[in-house]
C-alpha cells in the first residue's frame, strides 16, 4: 500500500503523532508512507506539545511541492488520510479548490476513486461544515470524526486517542489489535 498522511491545521496534532508512530513501529504491513504538513499544522504541533516535531521515519514533502509523486494519479497511491482535518480544508476539498499539495492530493484521490479519509476535530458543526462533509462523502471520501469511543474503557488520553487511530487503520484495511465489540465480556 502507498499511503499519504497529511496533517491539517486544526487542533488535534496528537492524532497525527499517534498514527505516524503506529505506522513506524508496526512495519509488518507492507506500507509505503509519505507525509505532508500544512503551515498551521506545524504551528499547532508546537502549541499542543512542548516537544518540537521529532525526526520522522517517513519522507516529508512541503505543502507547496506539486512535484511530489502523490500530486498525480499516475503515481498510484492507494489512500490518503488527513488527520486532523480543519473545516477550511474540508471546504476547499469539497469545492475542488486545489491551492496546495494537501488539497491537490485529496482531489487526486477523489478523481481516481481511491480512498480519502478525513478526520475532522471540530465541534460543533455548522450547516456549511455538514454540507461540505456531505459533498465529500458523495464524491467517495470518508469522514471519520475524531469522536473517541468509550466501551473499551480507556484509562489514559493515549488510550482514548487510539480509538480513533484504530478506526482509521480499519478503514484503510490495515490489520491492528484494536478492541472489537462483542469479543470479550464487559
Amino acid at each position: 500500500m502507498k499511503l499519504v498522511i497529511a496533517i491539517g491545521g486544526s487542533s488535534g496534532s496528537i492524532y497525527a503523532k499517534k498514527i505516524i508512530n503506529w505506522l513506524a513501529t508496526n512495519k509488518k504491513n507492507d506500507i509505503h508512507v509519505d507525509l505532508v504538513f500544512s503551515k498551521n499544522a506545524l504551528v499547532n504541533w508546537s502549541l499542543e506539545d512542548a516537544d518540537a516535531i521529532p525526526s520522522l521515519p517517513f519522507k516529508v514533502y512541503a505543502n507547496n511541492d506539486f512535484f511530489a509523486p502523490f500530486a498525480s494519479g499516475s503515481a498510484g497511491y492507494d489512500a490518503m488520510v488527513i488527520i486532523p482535518c480543519s473545516m477550511g480544508l474540508i471546504g476547499r476539498i469539497a469545492n475542488g479548490i486545489s491551492v496546495d499539495l494537501i488539497s491537490r492530493t485529496a482531489d487526486v484521490m477523489l478523481k481516481e476513486r481511491r480512498k480519502l479519509i478525513l478526520v475532522p476535530r471540530e465541534a460543533p458543526y455548522n450547516l456549511i461544515h455538514l454540507r461540505n462533509m456531505t459533498t465529500i462523502t458523495e464524491a467517495g471520501g470518508i469522514i471519520c470524526p475524531a469522536s473517541p469511543s468509550f466501551y473499551q474503557r480507556p484509562e489514559t488520553i493515549d488510550d482514548l486517542v487510539m480509538t480513533i487511530i484504530y478506526r482509521v487503520l480499519d478503514l484503510l484495511g490495515i490489520e491492528n489489535n484494536s478492541y472489537r465489540w462483542g469479543t470479550e465480556e464487559v
